[in-house]
């Protein structure tokens, strides 16, 4: 059906919606990219290059999505990456755990996040509890512990991150927290606005933009930034940190950064049952290359002993059928989802989700499959000197 105002019909309608709905400086923020931009570029144009081949005859009249990730049953291979402080609408977390629920699916949330994973897990089951290298390791034991009394079904160690505070492009400076200070400044943004800020003033409450899942349930977490600074003053991560890590964990366990094919072997060493290819959506190391252009030699170098996501540049369903035809079990979906929460709450997550659903099934069945776990690579044409690190 065609779109209409309570529903949008591509990724990019929920963008430009995003846009019109929230004020100028949280909608800047969610296209954030390190320095130039070069990454972030990169990690959607790059599912462009790539060719489907499609048959014309006997195609499938039903065709199955369902599949298994992180010991989880989903509807489709998509689920929602975590991402920090989701203060594009009230509900947060929450309320992309229910839109997440609505189609079946799972999430990752942060411990960055702005709410509390009990309310998450309350909204969604299907939650992956996401975590940073940051404080002591009885700080990170604490945090591990809250999150199985939660009921997290598994673990994501984020390590594609160096937080690199250049954007060349113009991305907003952030507030520390949101204050009357705060308030007052961005005034001219949010009075343009009205429909957001009435969102949030049927809450009574301002958002916020701290993290209440780095410390015991029921204290004051800290601000965003205060937990920046922190896991700045953390040592760095070695490999024997993470396999220390991993023993504190028994349920599923998937490392997040994934983009060489020695790192991969190397996570698989210490006991991940999980990797990620990502580039943390382009806010890492800038001109890294495209997570899809990185995916194929991962695959070969570790391909069928864990499984394998895929995160960065995902837009339509046909990008997830290119990434499974190389070699991902399933994608993680970050800014397409944070945009339909800007523009619709859990609706508009839910909404996305289900236009990436319906563009899946409409490649699958272009590609004569019945289910997506046919993919293969003869499917994707590949030009040449399209991948990396081969």
């Amino acid at each position: 059906m065609a779109s209409t105002r309570d529903w949008f019909e591509s990724v990019a309608e929920a963008q430009r919606r995003a846009k019109k709905r929230v004020p100028k400086a949280v909608y800047l923020a969610l296209l954030a990219g390190s320095e130039a931009g070069a990454t972030l570029d990169d990690n959607a144009a790059a599912f462009t290059e790539l060719g489907l081949r499609p048959h014309i005859a006997d195609l499938p009249a039903t065709r199955d999505l369902a599949t298994t990730v992180l010991g989880q049953d989903i509807s489709m291979p998509v689920i929602c990456s975590p991402t920090g402080v989701q203060a594009v609408d009230p509900a947060g977390e929450v309320g992309v755990a229910r839109g997440a629920a609505m189609s079946g699916t799972a999430l990752g949330l942060s411990s960055f996040g702005s709410k509390p994973i009990e309310e998450v897990i309350a909204a969604n089951d299907k939650t992956f509890f996401q975590i940073y290298w940051l404080g002591s390791k009885d700080d990170m034991v604490a945090r591990l512990d809250r999150a199985r009394e939660a009921g997290a079904k598994g673990i994501i160690v984020t390590l594609d991150w160096v937080f690199a505070t250049a954007r060349d492009w113009g991305s907003p400076a952030l507030p520390e927290r949101v204050d009357l200070k705060t308030a007052v400044r961005f005034a001219p943004q949010v009075v343009t606005k009205p429909g957001w800020l009435w969102r949030f003033a049927r809450t009574g409450k301002l958002p916020d933009l701290t993290t209440p899942n780095l410390v015991p349930r029921g204290q004051q977490g800290p601000t965003f930034f205060g937990a920046y600074g922190e896991w700045m003053g953390t040592p760095p991560v070695t490999w024997d940190d993470l396999a220390w890590l991993r023993q504190q964990w028994d349920g599923p366990f998937l490392i997040k950064g994934i983009g060489r094919p020695d790192d991969a072997k190397r996570a698989v060493d210490i006991g991940a049952t999980a990797l990620s290819v990502s580039n943390h959506g382009g806010n890492n190391l800038d001109t890294t290359p495209a997570t899809i252009r990185m995916l194929p030699s991962v695959v070969q170098a570790v391909g069928g002993q864990v499984e394998i996501l895929l995160d960065g540049g995902v837009r339509r369903g046909s990008d997830v059928v290119k990434a499974l035809a190389l070699g991902a079990n399933a994608v993680m979906i970050g800014r397409p989802y944070l945009w339909g929460m800007a523009a619709a709450g859990e609706r508009g997550v839910h909404n996305v989700l289900e236009v990436i659903r319906q563009g899946i099934d409409s490649a699958l069945y272009g590609l004569g499959h019945s289910s997506i776990h046919d993919l293969s690579p003869e499917d994707v044409i590949v030009p040449d000197g399209f991948t990396r690190g081969m």
